[in-house]
Formats: structure tokens, sequence, C-alpha cells
């Protein structure tokens, strides 16, 4: 039970996160493409490394912060969901090119930074 408690404190906290910060960057670069939930995924895949590195492979971290911060938060403040229906709306609205763009600038951008983030991680510590 305390760690279904831990995992929805760290879900809300992500989603309250992810709203905040994306609608902030949407607020002020009002171009088509989403870059505000781009930056999300960015800084989530950058974060989950160095969780993941930290939880799991070093055991700096007690276990519970697995279900807070890479289940919970990083669940929560990084979205699939809401990437996939920008990208729909850039397809709908004439601007594949666009659309494309952001698929693969997404992908590449956020798993390059999970790796990066595990290999600075591990060789931090």
């Amino acid at each position: 039970m305390k760690y279904l408690l831990f995992v929805a404190l760290g879900g809300a906290s992500g989603a309250l996160s992810r709203h905040l910060l994306a609608n902030w960057v949407h607020e002020l670069w009002e171009g088509r493409l989403p870059l505000g939930t781009l930056l999300v995924n960015v800084l989530g895949s950058f974060a989950i490394g160095i969780v993941y590195v930290l939880v799991v492979e070093k055991a700096a971290l007690h276990p519970d912060w697995r279900g807070v911060l890479i289940v919970g938060f990083l669940g929560a403040f990084t979205t699939f969901s809401t990437f996939s229906l920008e990208t729909i709306g850039l397809l709908e609205t004439g601007h594949p090119g666009q659309a494309l763009a952001y698929m693969f600038g997404s992908a590449v951008l956020c798993v390059t930074m999970a790796g990066a983030a595990i290999a600075l991680t591990r060789s931090l510590l």
C-alpha cells in the first residue's frame, strides 16, 4: 500500500509539473511545433537515465524512490499520448513536414538524452 501511495504522489507531482512547464513554453513560443511537450519529454528522458542508475544500478537511493520518481513522477511528467495527439494535429492542419520533424526529433532527442544521462551518471559514481 505504501508503494502505491508513493507512485500516486509522484504521479500527481509529475502531471502538475508537466502541465505547468509545457504551458509556460507554449506561451513563450507560439510556433506550430509543440516545443513544450518536446522539452518535457527530453528533460524526462534525461532524468530517467539519472534516476535509473541511482536507484536500480547503484542502489544509491532507497528502492521506494523507483516508484516515486520513475513510475510516478517521470511516468506522468513525460507524455507519449500528448506527443501523439500533437503530431496528429500537425498532420490534420496540413503540416506533414513539421509532424515528421517532431516525431523524428522527439525520438532521437529523448533516446539520446536517456543514454547520455545513464553514461554521465555512471561515470560520476
